[in-house]
């Protein structure tokens, strides 16, 4: 089965001063972990970054963050509205290399991530959450995300990818 693995607007301008360091570094911990047991088994990696009314002054913000691993054959994405696949070529990219089953983490959990998780289900991709891999200024909404949405933890990924 192919996966496609898409870690949402983890870029300092937008989680930075919204999201404890602890509860960002224990995401970040899970995001990497993720995005290198998948790199080991050649599949998809993508960062998406969110664009939308960016400055040349203040360009370098809305960099990925230093606390997310970017390797060299990943790819990225950049988007200016909260469904990452809104006018850009994510849902091409995914058919073009066989996705069927699209995990997603990042940032924040009741816009991009929820709404990319939605734009991912009606294009015919199957979306899951990565557990303890999304993030939100407020609590509250990562418990309602793991109710109202399919979720995955790493050890069912580890176990897809090794058969």
């Amino acid at each position: 089965m192919k996966l496609g693995y898409l870690i949402i607007d983890m870029q300092e301008i937008h989680v930075r001063d919204h999201v404890d360091k602890q509860t960002l570094d224990r995401a970040c911990e899970y995001i990497n972990y993720v995005a290198d047991m998948l790199r080991e088994k050649d599949q998809l990696v993508i960062h998406i970054q969110d664009i939308e009314g960016m400055k040349e002054a203040a360009k370098e913000r809305y960099n990925i963050m230093p606390e997310i691993q970017v390797a060299d054959n990943d790819l990225k994405v950049t988007k200016e509205y909260s469904n990452a696949f809104w006018q850009t070529g994510l849902e091409q990219l995914l058919k073009d290399h066989g996705v069927e089953l699209l995990i997603i983490a990042g940032f924040s959990a009741e816009h991009c991530v929820q709404f990319t998780y939605n734009g991912a289900s009606e294009r015919g991709f199957r979306p899951v959450l990565l557990q303890n891999g999304i993030l939100s200024a407020h609590s509250d909404v990562i418990t309602a995300a793991y109710r109202d949405r399919n979720l995955i933890s790493y050890p069912v990924i580890h176990y897809l990818i090794s058969q």
